[in-house]
Protein backbone atom coordinates (compact mmCIF):
# COMPACT_ATOMS: atom_id res chain seq x y z
CA UNK A 1 0.00 0.00 0.00
CA UNK A 2 1.42 3.44 -0.88
CA UNK A 3 2.41 5.68 2.04
CA UNK A 4 0.57 8.94 2.59
CA UNK A 5 3.79 10.95 2.14
CA UNK A 6 5.29 11.32 -1.34
CA UNK A 7 9.05 11.77 -1.42
CA UNK A 8 10.64 13.38 -4.47
CA UNK A 9 14.28 13.66 -5.41
CA UNK A 10 14.99 17.11 -6.84
CA UNK A 11 17.99 17.27 -9.15
CA UNK A 12 19.21 20.59 -10.55
CA UNK A 13 21.13 20.15 -13.81
CA UNK A 14 23.70 22.81 -13.01
CA UNK A 15 26.74 22.93 -10.75
CA UNK A 16 26.68 26.69 -10.06
CA UNK A 17 26.01 27.55 -6.42
CA UNK A 18 23.50 30.23 -7.39
CA UNK A 19 22.16 28.50 -10.49
CA UNK A 20 18.64 29.33 -11.59
CA UNK A 21 17.73 25.65 -11.71
CA UNK A 22 19.04 24.98 -8.22
CA UNK A 23 16.86 27.91 -7.12
CA UNK A 24 13.86 26.23 -8.79
CA UNK A 25 14.48 23.01 -6.87
CA UNK A 26 14.93 24.98 -3.64
CA UNK A 27 11.66 26.81 -4.33
CA UNK A 28 10.00 23.41 -4.84
CA UNK A 29 11.42 22.24 -1.49
CA UNK A 30 10.11 25.40 0.20
CA UNK A 31 6.69 25.39 -1.52
CA UNK A 32 5.85 21.69 -1.65
CA UNK A 33 2.20 20.93 -0.97
CA UNK A 34 1.19 19.06 2.14
CA UNK A 35 2.11 15.40 1.87
CA UNK A 36 5.05 16.03 -0.47
CA UNK A 37 8.67 16.13 0.70
CA UNK A 38 11.54 16.98 -1.64
CA UNK A 39 15.21 16.24 -1.11
CA UNK A 40 17.72 18.05 -3.31
CA UNK A 41 20.54 15.99 -4.82
CA UNK A 42 23.54 17.89 -6.20
CA UNK A 43 25.65 16.37 -8.97
CA UNK A 44 29.03 17.88 -8.09
CA UNK A 45 30.73 14.58 -7.22
CA UNK A 46 29.30 12.40 -10.01
CA UNK A 47 32.22 11.55 -12.34
CA UNK A 48 31.97 11.42 -16.10
CA UNK A 49 30.43 8.17 -17.27
CA UNK A 50 33.02 5.60 -18.25
CA UNK A 51 32.08 1.99 -19.02
CA UNK A 52 35.54 0.81 -17.86
CA UNK A 53 34.94 2.37 -14.45
CA UNK A 54 31.41 1.00 -14.36
CA UNK A 55 32.73 -2.52 -15.04
CA UNK A 56 34.70 -2.27 -11.77
CA UNK A 57 31.60 -1.14 -9.85
CA UNK A 58 29.81 2.15 -9.43
CA UNK A 59 31.90 4.90 -7.84
CA UNK A 60 30.55 6.00 -4.43
CA UNK A 61 28.86 9.20 -5.76
CA UNK A 62 27.08 7.16 -8.44
CA UNK A 63 25.97 4.57 -5.89
CA UNK A 64 24.57 7.42 -3.73
CA UNK A 65 22.71 8.84 -6.74
CA UNK A 66 21.20 5.47 -7.63
CA UNK A 67 20.23 4.77 -4.00
CA UNK A 68 18.57 8.20 -3.73
CA UNK A 69 16.58 7.51 -6.93
CA UNK A 70 15.45 4.12 -5.62
CA UNK A 71 14.34 5.62 -2.31
CA UNK A 72 12.36 8.44 -3.95
CA UNK A 73 8.79 8.05 -5.17
CA UNK A 74 9.57 10.34 -8.11
CA UNK A 75 12.13 12.65 -9.68
CA UNK A 76 11.85 16.41 -10.13
CA UNK A 77 14.45 17.55 -12.65
CA UNK A 78 15.37 21.18 -13.31
CA UNK A 79 17.38 21.66 -16.49
CA UNK A 80 19.20 24.64 -17.88
CA UNK A 81 19.48 24.88 -21.64
CA UNK A 82 22.99 24.75 -23.07
CA UNK A 83 23.36 24.97 -26.84
CA UNK A 84 19.73 24.05 -27.34
CA UNK A 85 19.72 20.94 -25.14
CA UNK A 86 20.11 19.46 -21.67
CA UNK A 87 23.21 20.32 -19.66
CA UNK A 88 26.10 17.86 -19.85
CA UNK A 89 26.08 17.40 -16.10
CA UNK A 90 22.43 16.27 -16.06
CA UNK A 91 22.86 14.07 -19.13
CA UNK A 92 25.90 12.46 -17.47
CA UNK A 93 23.91 11.71 -14.30
CA UNK A 94 21.16 10.13 -16.39
CA UNK A 95 23.76 8.08 -18.28
CA UNK A 96 25.00 6.62 -14.99
CA UNK A 97 21.51 6.13 -13.55
CA UNK A 98 20.31 4.39 -16.73
CA UNK A 99 22.75 1.50 -16.19
CA UNK A 100 22.29 -1.41 -16.40
CA UNK A 101 20.15 -0.94 -19.47
CA UNK A 102 16.51 -2.03 -19.19
CA UNK A 103 16.94 -2.74 -15.45
CA UNK A 104 18.08 0.63 -14.20
CA UNK A 105 16.80 2.61 -11.23
CA UNK A 106 15.11 4.94 -13.73
CA UNK A 107 12.91 2.23 -15.26
CA UNK A 108 9.33 3.03 -14.29
CA UNK A 109 10.35 5.94 -12.04
CA UNK A 110 7.90 8.88 -12.26
CA UNK A 111 9.61 12.09 -13.37
CA UNK A 112 8.58 15.73 -13.78
CA UNK A 113 10.56 18.44 -15.56
CA UNK A 114 11.13 22.16 -15.22
CA UNK A 115 13.84 24.55 -16.30
CA UNK A 116 15.02 28.14 -16.18
CA UNK A 117 17.27 30.23 -18.38
CA UNK A 118 18.26 33.84 -18.85
CA UNK A 119 17.12 33.65 -22.46
CA UNK A 120 13.67 33.80 -23.98
CA UNK A 121 13.42 30.10 -24.84
CA UNK A 122 12.33 29.09 -21.32
CA UNK A 123 14.42 25.91 -21.84
CA UNK A 124 11.87 24.56 -24.35
CA UNK A 125 14.37 22.49 -26.34
CA UNK A 126 16.15 21.19 -23.24
CA UNK A 127 12.85 20.14 -21.63
CA UNK A 128 11.79 18.45 -24.88
CA UNK A 129 15.11 16.59 -25.05
CA UNK A 130 14.81 15.59 -21.40
CA UNK A 131 11.36 14.09 -22.00
CA UNK A 132 12.86 12.10 -24.88
CA UNK A 133 15.92 11.00 -22.88
CA UNK A 134 13.83 9.89 -19.92
CA UNK A 135 11.56 7.96 -22.26
CA UNK A 136 14.60 6.06 -23.51
CA UNK A 137 15.46 5.13 -19.92
CA UNK A 138 11.92 3.77 -19.51
CA UNK A 139 11.10 6.40 -16.88
CA UNK A 140 7.44 7.23 -16.37
CA UNK A 141 7.58 10.86 -17.50
CA UNK A 142 4.81 13.33 -16.82
CA UNK A 143 5.38 14.93 -20.21
CA UNK A 144 2.89 17.72 -19.64
CA UNK A 145 2.97 20.03 -18.03
CA UNK A 146 6.65 20.82 -17.97
CA UNK A 147 7.53 24.26 -16.64
CA UNK A 148 9.91 26.64 -18.37
CA UNK A 149 10.96 30.03 -17.12
CA UNK A 150 12.52 32.64 -19.38
CA UNK A 151 14.51 35.68 -18.25
CA UNK A 152 15.29 33.90 -14.99
CA UNK A 153 17.58 36.69 -13.83
CA UNK A 154 14.49 38.83 -13.26
CA UNK A 155 12.89 36.29 -10.89
CA UNK A 156 15.96 34.76 -9.24
CA UNK A 157 18.69 36.63 -7.40
CA UNK A 158 21.65 35.06 -5.57
CA UNK A 159 20.05 31.64 -5.87
CA UNK A 160 16.73 32.71 -4.39
CA UNK A 161 13.46 32.73 -6.31
CA UNK A 162 11.50 35.90 -5.53
CA UNK A 163 8.68 35.81 -8.10
CA UNK A 164 5.42 34.72 -6.45
CA UNK A 165 3.85 33.80 -9.81
CA UNK A 166 6.70 31.36 -10.50
CA UNK A 167 6.37 29.88 -7.00
CA UNK A 168 2.67 29.37 -7.68
CA UNK A 169 3.41 27.60 -10.97
CA UNK A 170 5.84 25.31 -9.13
CA UNK A 171 3.18 24.54 -6.49
CA UNK A 172 0.71 23.67 -9.25
CA UNK A 173 3.25 21.42 -10.99
CA UNK A 174 3.99 19.65 -7.71
CA UNK A 175 0.30 19.15 -6.99
CA UNK A 176 -0.24 17.61 -10.44
CA UNK A 177 2.89 15.51 -10.09
CA UNK A 178 1.77 14.23 -6.68
CA UNK A 179 -1.45 12.96 -8.32
CA UNK A 180 0.64 11.42 -11.13
CA UNK A 181 2.98 9.68 -8.64
CA UNK A 182 0.05 8.47 -6.54
CA UNK A 183 -1.59 6.98 -9.66
CA UNK A 184 1.69 5.23 -10.49
CA UNK A 185 1.89 3.82 -6.95
CA UNK A 186 -1.67 2.56 -7.05
CA UNK A 187 -1.10 0.91 -10.43
CA UNK A 188 2.02 -0.81 -9.08
CA UNK A 189 0.18 -1.97 -5.93
CA UNK A 190 -2.59 -3.45 -8.10
CA UNK A 191 -0.10 -5.58 -10.10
Amino acid sequence: MPSSQITLLGIPGSLREHSFNRALIQAAVDNAPEGVAIEMFLLHDVPLYNADVEAQGDPAPVARLKRAIVEADGLLLATPQYNGSVSGVLKNALDWASRPAFESVLAGKPAAIMGATTGRSATAKAREDLVRLLGLTRSNVMATPTLGFANAGEAIDEGQLHAEDVKQQIRELLSEFAVFVRGHQLAEAAD
